[in-house]
């Protein structure tokens, strides 16, 4: 709820504000009439009035999540927002390449994260698995563009060695 009643020298009432896709909704609803404070049924209609157009901007602010949280984006290197290539420093100190995945989750209503290991799986596989768990949490479609798109962003194991930052170096051991 968005309704905030405000009092202060320069304006009496109610006002609306909602944050929709980048862009700042507010309204004011007055409870003043030729000056004076309104009171009892005025009043009354007034906050009913905010309240309707709080829900109708609720509504529209959760439309507008609901498209966004299902697109995805893609930079100019090729990753894939929420979907990062980096090395992990295990307990041992050894460092292992994973895709990390961190998203807001649909299904929990909080950011998830996890670790895929590029070692384990193979760069095919792990990238498979990330999606998986990315599209999963993002309630998008396996029948979707937005999947295919995914899917088209993994990496070759060259990318993955420039972006691991293991790119020309001995992996004698």
């Amino acid at each position: 709820m968005s309704v905030e009643l405000l009092d202060s020298p320069r304006f009496y009432g109610f006002r609306v504000r909602r944050q929709i896709g980048g862009k700042t909704y507010q309204e004011y609803f007055s409870l003043k009439d030729n000056g004076k404070r309104i009171r009892g049924a005025k009043r009354a209609t007034a906050k009913s009035r905010a309240d309707v157009r709080d829900d109708e901007l609720a509504a529209l602010q959760k439309k507008v999540r609901e498209k966004t949280a299902k697109e995805v984006y893609v930079d100019a290197k090729g990753q894939v927002r929420g979907i990062l290539c980096r090395l992990k420093s295990e307990k041992s100190g050894s460092k292992t390449p994973v895709f990390q995945i961190g998203v807001m989750s649909q299904l929990q209503n909080k950011i998830v994260n996890t670790t895929v290991s590029i070692n384990k799986y193979g760069v095919d596989e792990a990238w498979q698995r990330a999606v998986d768990f990315f599209v999963a949490h993002k309630k998008i479609s396996k029948r979707s563009r937005a999947y295919k798109e995914l899917l088209d962003a993994k990496p070759s194991p060259a990318q993955v060695r420039r972006l691991t930052g293991r790119a020309g170096k001995n992996r004698k051991r």
